[in-house]
């Protein structure tokens, strides 16, 4: 049957192909023949039975889970389901912080043996054991987090389709039910009874104490199971396939259709495989649909460990796009730290505490004078606004400038500012009265292009000049320090110098927007502004500031920061909290430590240059921006129209979650790669990321 399905699969590509070749003005046929190329393929490698419930499970038509029958006898004499802990190897799993699923990895790489997982599961069990279990069973059809490998661009096999014990003392396997022996030899035995196949894989050494074709009786022994030896027990249906011990998760929903649950054979109950599946429906109907995720049908994340992120399924991603957590996913010192902090005391900023002090003026001593006062917030838009309600109330005058093509938040004043089309398709018609805009000093694609790029800034001071001339003049002028939104494009030479000394000269103050490429991200520079080298009146900060804790700042004058009591009183529930000023300290002090600033200077100039190797080779790559590890790679379909790659660039970042790496487009048109990776990314990861997106892009037909 199987070779019939696959003749008549490769008589329709055939067909497409010669239609194809035929007819070559037929898009349609050309556009089609990789996408059945590819269905061909993994309709063909996998046995039919498995991609038929494959089929049947994408259409919502999938069978009942089978069952095990229920056992006239436990399965292993001698253990109690009392005695049995399960091992948990998911991604919620305690035994794996701390990036110990790695481990498995690095000793595979050492002993180059695919056995190397199977040794560290065991490591996890032993010490499960040797907290007095007498037996540890693993879970099955949950994938196994030990299994996957970091930066691999295939989607590993981590779905178990039975169950792994480790015993803590002697057992003898036993028949569950009256069978037929189908197999006895050192290591394994096989019986049938019914429509199931009881599958134990027992030590080499293990000899079974029954012989292939005769027949058992309920309570039978099978073998003698030695203190210590490990068993894998799986059932399938009878007519079934061979089946793998683990499975890739795009192939269970058909692997595990063939076979059922053997944990209630040892005395446990089964396992709910429902469980979670519509997480995301879930999540669609209470979540407001305007907060949206990455990717029209995202991996389940619920693990990181510095700069890899885990899913749910065992998938390991390569994290490009978190600028969040600069010091990496789940870093052990803000863990401990907020740990300690928590029991001991977290209360609102009004208390009188000591790492509230200590905070602000660590972060008071990276600003240059006469920026010396701190306001501490919760978020990035809480911080660009207070700084424009700080430059707007010191100075008596409420309109502001700010730049075409940028985005700033959320809130009321940070959002009013922000003029990425992206965010707001009419957000130039959509600007309240006090808001004027001048155009985004894009010197890549902007009106003025490469040398052309000083243009900018007189035309900026012109529109101040005139809306001063106009009686209103600007009481603040917002930017980012180094075009973030834009896709890591830095500003021309001098623009913030000429644009600061306008605002500044009608009475403005200049409010420099670091909550993207502050702190370090930037590699050459601490802060943005240091490579226009000018000092603002306001500096907004957040994002790294928590390494994932929701934590912000604003930076400023004492003389601005006291015009703020003309118009009230300032509070922050939370904004420079205990919890929240320990994790502030515990941040600046690993980006010393572990110098993640110099980190993104020596891998950020690496990856550029493996990208801007790519530029060669791929003609839909228009530039690469961008400084230390905050890079922007700009995809156009013609380098001298710079037709902007919009449906490419989301073609490839698909592609790139296939491969293992989360990416995501930025910019007005969505045709920018944003690279803004945890600042303790590694070569290795860098390396990575170029192979993959050279691998996708030249499957993606993007060369020449």
């Amino acid at each position: 049957m199987k070779t019939i399905v696959n003749i008549k699969w490769a008589a329709v590509v055939w067909k497409r192909r010669h239609q194809a070749s035929v007819d070559e003005d037929n898009d349609y046929a050309k556009a089609a023949l990789d996408r059945e190329w590819r269905i061909f393929e993994q309709a063909t490698r996998l046995p039919l039975p498995v991609m038929t419930h494959l089929v049947k499970d994408a259409l919502g038509m999938a069978d009942a889970p089978a069952r095990a029958d229920a056992p006239g006898h436990s399965l292993l004499r001698g253990l109690a389901a009392d005695d049995i802990t399960l091992l948990d190897l998911s991604t919620g799993a305690d035994s794996i912080d701390h990036g110990a699923w790695l481990e498995a990895e690095a000793e595979a790489e050492a002993e180059a043996e695919a056995e190397a997982e199977a040794e560290a599961e065991g490591r996890l069990a032993a010490a499960a054991l040797a907290d007095g279990a007498a037996a540890v069973a693993t879970r099955y059809a949950h994938a196994r987090l030990t299994q996957a490998p970091a930066l691999s661009a295939d989607s590993p096999a981590t779905v178990p389709t039975g169950v792994d014990l480790w015993l803590g003392r002697a057992a003898v396997a036993q028949a569950p039910a009256a069978a037929e022996v189908l197999a006895a030899s050192p290591g394994r035995v096989e019986i049938n009874y019914g429509p199931q196949v009881l599958t134990l894989t027992l030590p080499s050494a293990v000899e079974p104490v029954v012989c292939t074709g005769s027949t058992v009786q309920a309570g039978d022994d099978l073998a003698d199971v030695p203190s210590g030896a490990s068993i894998h027990v799986a059932l399938r249906s009878a007519d079934s396939p061979a089946i793998p011990h683990l499975v890739r998760p795009e192939y269970a929903a058909g692997w595990l259709a063939l076979t059922a649950d053997p944990t209630p054979l040892i005395g446990l109950p089964a396992v709910d495989r429902a469980e979670h599946l519509d997480l995301l429906e879930r999540h669609d109907a209470v979540f407001a649909t305007v907060q949206e995720h990455y990717y029209a049908n995202p991996p389940r994340i619920e693990r990181g460990w510095r700069h890899h992120l885990l899913s749910a399924n065992g998938r390991s991603y390569l994290d490009i796009v978190n600028n969040v957590t600069p010091m990496g996913h789940a870093h052990p010192r803000v863990e401990e730290a907020v740990s300690r902090q928590l029991r001991r005391l977290n209360t609102n900023s009004r208390f009188h505490y000591a790492s509230v002090v200590e905070f602000t003026e660590r972060l008071a001593a990276l600003l240059p004078e006469p920026l010396d006062t701190v306001f501490l917030v919760n978020s990035g838009s809480e911080a660009v606004d207070l700084g424009l309600r700080l430059a707007t109330g010191a100075t008596g005058q409420h309109d502001v400038v700010a730049l075409r093509e940028a985005y700033h938040g959320w809130t009321y004043a940070s959002d009013a500012v922000s003029t990425s089309l992206q965010d707001n398709p009419n957000t130039l018609a959509t600007r309240p009265s006090w808001v004027h805009t001048v155009d985004s000093p894009n010197s890549y694609r902007g009106r003025h292009r490469g040398a052309d790029a000083v243009r900018y800034a007189p035309e900026a001071v012109a529109s101040i000049d005139e809306l001063a001339a106009s009686g209103r003049p600007a009481g603040a002028f917002v930017s980012e320090t180094y075009y973030g939104n834009a896709g890591g494009v830095a500003l021309p030479d001098g623009y913030l110098a000429e644009v600061y000394a306008a605002v500044r000269r009608h009475g403005g103050l200049a409010v420099a927007d670091e909550v993207q490429v502050g702190y370090g991200r930037l590699g050459h520079w601490f802060w943005g502004f240091e490579q226009q080298q000018v000092v603002p009146d306001v500096v907004c900060v957040a994002k790294a500031m928590g390494n994932g804790h929701p934590l912000g700042a604003v930076i400023t004058s004492k003389a601005v920061a006291e015009r703020y009591r003309d118009q009230g009183y300032f509070f922050s529930s939370t904004g420079g909290s205990p919890v929240s000023s320990v994790v502030g300290l515990t941040v600046l002090d690993t980006l010393s430590d572990e110098d993640l600033q110099g980190n993104a200077v020596r891998v950020g100039d690496r990856l550029r240059n493996r990208l801007e190797a790519l530029t060669d080779r791929y003609g839909i790559i228009g530039a690469v921006h961008g400084s230390g590890l905050y890079l922007g790679l700009e995809l156009v379909r013609d380098r001298g129209t710079l037709e902007p790659a919009t449906e490419e660039t989301a073609e490839l970042c698909d592609r790139m979650l296939d491969l293992g790496v989360v990416v995501q487009p930025t910019g007005d048109h969505l045709n920018i790669l944003k690279i803004k990776p945890p600042l303790c990314i590694d070569v290795a990861a860098v390396d990575f990321f170029a192979d993959m997106l050279d691998r996708a892009l030249a499957q993606l037909g993007h060369s020449g």
